[in-house]
């Protein structure tokens, strides 16, 4: 049993923790909002879209896909299956992989894309860009690579949310 004190937050620390979380949920909320009204889509099959958007042939493999959207498996797939009833993508067999499957952007789904992107992005920039100096955009950007390299160690076996 471990008999050693917490190392709790600091006044300063606790500030920051609070300050964050608030930012990150009501940041969360405002983009969701935004494109549900603009493009009756969850901000997380937005950027399901944009990754496959910036994909070589508008194409990745459902793995990568998991990957680069930082998602289970089970809740990117129920995803694209929402996506497909729109016909904004659709699934493929792998020819070398016979249990792996691509997710592709259609042209339809492209098309919607590029008809919210402008919404989205001054959604973006209202909520987050005009709010900091380029100093503090700096700032924030080091800062977020820095916990976010942190929380995605490179070993085998890491618990992370595309491995599930």
């Amino acid at each position: 049993m471990n008999s050693e004190e917490p190392r709790w937050l600091t006044a300063d620390e606790q500030r920051v923790w609070r300050a964050y979380m608030q930012a990150s949920t009501l940041l969360e909320d405002h983009l969701d909002r935004q494109l549900q009204r603009d493009a009756g889509m969850p901000h997380i099959y937005y950027g399901l879209l944009v990754v496959l958007a910036e994909a070589p042939g508008r194409r990745l493999r459902m793995t990568e896909l998991a990957r680069m959207a930082k998602i289970t498996r089970s809740r990117l797939s129920h995803a694209i299956a929402r996506l497909e009833k729109s016909d904004w993508v659709r699934r493929e067999d792998c020819p070398s992989d016979k249990r792996g499957q691509f997710a592709v952007l259609t042209d339809q789904g492209f098309e919607v894309l590029g008809r919210n992107a402008p919404g989205h992005v001054a959604a973006v920039r209202q909520a987050v860009f005009e709010r900091l100096s380029p100093e503090q955009q700096k700032a924030l950007g080091d800062i977020m690579e820095i916990v976010a390299e942190g929380l995605q160690p490179k070993e085998a076996g890491a618990d992370l949310p595309w491995l599930r």
